[in-house]
């Protein structure tokens, strides 16, 4: 392991920022890991994994370790269900790929989200009508201060809408190492209750969709609203759908009858931001390198040179808009450094 200086992190954020690292090192192994973290227990540290789901606005004044351990493995199965295993640094589309090839089904309707497996568990990640708590079963991870190894239920996560018991209680405190998910092996739930899959596997007169039929009507929809990383910066989804009381809700949509939402429990409605932030005028907006995407106003873009603290500009000027317009406050999903 070679801990490197001022180290450009440029590749290794999906938004193409210009930012250092004081110092940067990859691991490859539990090993490894836990020898880095012994031998710089008094430093700084900051963890790294895909790099999809955070805005570098400065410098990282620490020592950035890269969470590069790769692997999958069957660990259980029986007729009906499959345990998967997957090391922290495989990137998820491929992992998820790969349980479609073998016919496992849960993750088909979460292909193509941008960012590695080890993450998938703080944020909750989830598309199209299915989350990372449907499947997790559980995850090990490192105590960052002690070095010793912790497995964390689905029940111990705290899992919630986007958020996970890493991103509040023990938040900072872990390094996420490996996942287990438990997949189906037959009789699979086909979720199609959103119409953009309906209406792509109509389009293609599929009527009994399989796991891939389904992951490549995501896919498609993906490609079509939202840009490649590798040719335009982003980091997908910059915000949060808004969860509101019905009560409150009912108010502003009496002022916005044609005010777009879907009922979530009883008491709360999911009003989606990118039609709020669309109808406050700002999809396709530019202002210099920075921007608004022209098909998914839900994701903020950088066309070539942005700073972190342009497009941080851009998010603040789009949550005020919006919360004038509707007296609706968005807030957003990635994580700001």
């Amino acid at each position: 392991m070679e801990i490197q200086s001022n180290f450009s992190l440029k590749k290794h954020n999906t938004f193409g920022i210009e930012a250092k690292a004081k110092q940067f090192v990859a691991v490859h192994s539990t090993a490894e890991l836990k020898t880095i973290l012994e031998e710089n227990k008094n430093q700084k540290k900051f963890i790294l994994g895909g790099g999809s789901n955070m805005l570098l606005t400065k410098d990282i004044d620490a020592l950035v370790i890269h969470i590069d351990l790769k692997g999958k493995k069957i660990i259980k199965e029986d007729e009906d269900f499959v345990w998967v295993e997957s090391q922290a640094g495989e990137t998820w589309h491929d992992f998820v790929l790969y349980t479609i090839e073998n016919n496992f089904g849960g993750l088909e309707n979460m292909s193509l989200i941008p960012g590695n497996v080890g993450t998938t568990p703080v944020q909750n990640i989830g598309a199209y009508g299915t989350e990372i708590k449907d499947t997790f079963v559980s995850c090990e991870a490192m105590n960052i201060e002690s070095q010793e190894m912790r497995t964390f239920t689905n029940a111990e996560c705290n899992f919630g809408y986007r958020e996970s018991i890493f991103k509040n209680e023990i938040k900072d405190q872990y390094i996420i190492t490996s996942v287990i998910y438990k997949l189906t092996k037959r009789n699979h739930k086909i979720n199609t209750s959103y119409g953009d899959i309906l209406a792509e596997l109509s389009k293609n007169n599929i009527t009994a969709p399989t796991l891939k039929d389904v992951s490549n009507a995501v896919i498609t929809i993906r490609q079509s609203k939202l840009p490649d990383p590798k040719e335009l910066g982003n980091s997908g989804s910059f915000f949060k759908n808004p969860i509101l009381l019905k009560s409150d809700f009912e108010k502003i949509h009496q002022k916005f009858p044609e005010m777009k939402y879907y009922e979530v429990s009883e008491t709360e409605v999911k009003v989606p931001a990118g039609w709020l932030i669309e109808q406050a005028g700002f999809k396709g907006k530019r202002f210099g390198d920075a921007g608004v995407h022209k098909n998914q106003a839900l994701v903020l873009v950088n066309y070539g040179n942005a700073t972190g603290q342009e497009i941080l500009a851009v998010s603040k000027e789009v949550q005020d808009t919006v919360f004038k317009t509707f007296g609706i406050h968005i807030e957003a999903e990635v994580n700001v450094i």
